[in-house]
């Protein structure tokens, strides 16, 4: 398993997407090949730079056309569809690219074989890499030790996403409710004794027994377990596996001890340095380059519709301050005069006809760019919510004051990882994603989170 921001990914998914760059790499080299016969056999570092250009522009533009999520090319009908929009894609950029610089252009007629094979090679790489997944090779044998919420939601996130490189060789419980969910057709052996559980992983050649008890004090089977953990098998308690396994937590199901000697929640001077000169430098120049824009978005919601153009509202930032938060206004301006404080709906109609078009593409979020500048708030963080709902989910929802131990942000792990949210259990799934990121924020995770907002904003999901 590969390690990033504290997610485990199996390295298997790292070789898939290193080899299919390797392979847009290779086409390119073959291109040279058959165009150019002989002469491109000694590899000039300029050919090997523009090859380069073409491969992270390809695979830049496979990325943000959803090709690495599998779910959604799982027939081959999509993927042809997909393929097609993201090499146009590269192909567009490529073309600005050999524009503004003429000299990383590479010979017309290798662009065009480049393209064709690329298409021959990536359609074959991925259908022998679904054979691989729909097989379950190289998936690691784990072993569920419980019959918890936890439990149950570990199982069903490793049988929906088949990319997850795990498989259950066992689940094991002294409670019947996970014998009514263990079919013998998905291949579960359910069993009330925990007597042989070194035996069973030495029988599935299983490497991790994750704990998963709805209630350790006294089930703990002490004895079973450090002979297996003498014996070189990694025990992991339920919901660091679910956090390594989902990039989220479970608030419902974790307790105080968990999250106090867990790793994690570490904000060094460093970093916290880094994060606000970031923040600094990005807000001042996003706000100077896009001062003309701002102009022309202030005239057009001014003619739209009556009312202030900027939006200011309350919102409760780091630490419980409270600092108002600015925005564009894209709803009516007495949107709360009959209901008072409501959540906003996805296709709420007090929204204006041009704050629709503002909330698809995050317009009405940039005068927020003022509050990060003031430091109010940072490119990336938790959601800034009102007062008022704020005291009445810190009373329903358990660690939801734990959110506000670092300032709100543009953007967050929780935005780009789950859809539109209007309701208590929405707030609950997307404190799982915020605490998740409070828990393993660094700069890197930051820059992953900005690039799949930009994903986020280009194809219209999330909020």
């Amino acid at each position: 398993m590969l390690r990033l921001f504290r997610q485990y990914y199996p390295i298997r998914n790292a070789l898939f997407v290193l080899g299919e760059g390797i392979i847009i790499f290779l086409s390119v080299n073959i291109a040279c090949w058959i165009i150019l016969g002989q002469k491109s056999l000694g590899m000039e570092f300029a050919t090997v730079m523009k090859a380069l250009l073409i491969t992270l522009s390809c695979q830049a533009c496979l990325y943000y056309n959803d090709l690495y999520n599998l779910k959604i090319t799982d027939t081959l009908i999509e993927l042809g569809i997909r393929l097609l929009q993201a090499l146009g894609a590269a192909a567009i950029i490529l073309a600005v690219v050999y524009f503004i610089f003429p000299t990383t252009m590479i010979h017309e007629g290798i662009f065009i074989v480049t393209i064709a094979l690329v298409i021959l090679f990536i359609v074959s790489w991925r259908m022998a890499y679904n054979q691989v997944l729909n097989r379950g090779l190289f998936n690691q044998p784990v072993i569920i030790l419980g019959s918890s919420d936890t439990a149950m939601e570990i199982v069903k996130e490793i049988h929906r996403k088949k990319d997850s490189g795990y498989q259950i060789a066992a689940a094991i419980s002294k409670n019947s409710q996970l014998d009514a969910s263990c079919p013998e057709e998905i291949g579960f052996i359910c069993q009330s004794s925990y007597g042989n559980i070194c035996e069973l992983a030495e029988k599935f050649r299983a490497k991790k027994i994750v704990v998963a008890l709805k209630e350790k004090r006294g089930a703990l089977p002490v004895k079973e377990l450090l002979r297996c953990r003498v014996n070189g098998i990694d025990i992991i308690e339920g919901n660091t596996f679910y956090e390594m396994l989902t990039g989220k937590l479970i608030v419902e199901e974790i307790n105080p001890a968990w999250l106090i000697f867990s790793q994690g929640f570490q904000k060094s001077r460093a970093q916290r340095f880094v994060k606000r000169t970031t923040d600094l430098i990005l807000s001042f120049s996003m706000l100077l380059v896009l001062a003309p824009f701002i102009l022309i978005v202030a005239i057009v919601i001014k003619l739209d519709s009556k009312g202030p153009v900027i939006f200011s509202q309350e919102r409760v930032g780091q630490k419980h301050k409270p600092y108002m938060v600015h925005k564009f206004r894209s709803m009516r301006s007495d949107a709360e005069k009959e209901t008072g404080p409501v959540w906003a709906k996805d296709n709420d109609d007090r929204i204006t006809r041009i704050g629709h078009f503002m909330r698809k593409w995050r317009i009405d979020e940039i005068p927020q760019l003022w509050n990060v500048l003031k430091g109010e708030m940072s490119f990336v963080g938790p959601r800034p919510e009102r007062d008022h709902f704020v005291k009445q989910l810190t009373e329903i929802i358990p660690y939801y004051g734990e959110r506000f131990s670092v300032k709100p942000g543009l953007t967050g792990w929780a935005q780009v990882s789950y859809g539109y949210g209007a309701s208590v259990k929405d707030a609950i799934e997307k404190l799982n994603y915020d605490l998740f990121y409070i828990k393993n924020m660094s700069v890197l995770m930051d820059i992953m989170i900005v690039a799949r907002t930009v994903k986020t904003v280009l194809f219209g999901h999330g909020r």
